[in-house]
């Protein structure tokens, strides 16, 4: 076979390979579109294939008017902006004072947070729940927000130091002779410099609550303090089967994170490029 031939065959070998790996890929996430515009309820009901049993809006009607999404909805987005907002100012405050001082017991104060990362979340659950009922934040939306900048925290911590350890120092001293404090500095040049790391974190930090059940499940007990992903949860429980439902409230939380990515990635982009320095 002439290396021509065997090029072609390799080519259609790999196109064959990736057309079936892209349906099974994207099936699962048109099959659940689809469910969000099928009539019925049961995924028992569901033709296997997409939208072979017509379109309907009615799932999102009944969202809207005969359960608590909306309000599912709101406490989600509220949690998730303040969470981003305080892991973002917090690590990075934090990042600076740990790249910029050298102060007694630093290493160890660092050393510290890494451990705290290595434990899984859930080991501390039975402390958390303790400390939030002692301190009042228990069925609270600002509890569930400070157990997760708690967990936010140490590891972004050393991943913004590691980032402003590449920034020179030169900015800092130029800043300071001019007249700036610590705080000025590190509020007006080191965190626009920063700001392609501190987007990624802002993202990384906005999309967590948005898909987690154990803390709220833990944290929140009332009706109207649920967020999307207990809500959503109780629409496919032991006693119901409402799996359209469940599918239309899932595309709709694809909502903010596309306004989110879509907003942010131009700004990452364009703080890669303007965040180059030389020393």
């Amino acid at each position: 076979m002439n290396p021509k031939a065997r090029t072609k065959i390799n080519a259609v070998i790999v196109l064959v390979f990736l057309t079936i790996t892209s349906i099974f890929v994207l099936y699962p996430v048109v099959y659940v579109i689809s469910a969000a515009f099928s009539p019925g309820n049961s995924i028992a009901s569901l033709n296997i294939i997409p939208f072979g049993d017509g379109v309907t809006l009615e799932h999102f009607r009944h969202l809207f008017t005969s359960t608590n999404y909306p309000i599912w909805f709101k406490n989600t987005l509220i949690i998730a902006l303040a969470t981003s907002i305080s892991t973002v100012l917090i690590a990075s405050l934090g990042a600076y004072v740990f790249s910029r001082f050298r102060f007694t017991l630093r290493k160890s104060l660092m050393t510290a947070l890494l451990i705290l990362q290595i434990f899984p979340s859930f080991v501390g659950m039975a402390a958390i729940y303790v400390i939030l009922l002692r301190i009042g934040g228990h069925d609270t939306l600002w509890g569930l927000v400070l157990v997760y900048v708690a967990g936010n925290v140490p590891y972004n911590t050393w991943l913004v130091k590691s980032y402003l350890d590449t920034i020179p120092r030169s900015l800092d001293e130029a800043a300071i002779i001019d007249g700036a404090s610590h705080f000025k500095t590190w509020l007006m040049i080191i965190m626009p410099v920063a700001r392609p790391i501190l987007t990624f974190l802002a993202i990384a930090s906005f999309t967590g609550p948005w898909m987690d059940f154990i803390f709220p499940k833990l944290v929140l007990r009332s009706a109207h303090k649920q967020t999307l992903a207990l809500g959503l949860f109780s629409f496919i429980t032991d006693k119901k089967n409402e799996f359209t439902n469940f599918a239309a409230g899932s595309l709709l939380v694809a909502i903010p994170f596309i306004i989110f990515f879509v907003t942010f990635q131009k700004y990452l982009i364009t703080s890669l490029g303007a965040s180059t320095v030389k020393e």
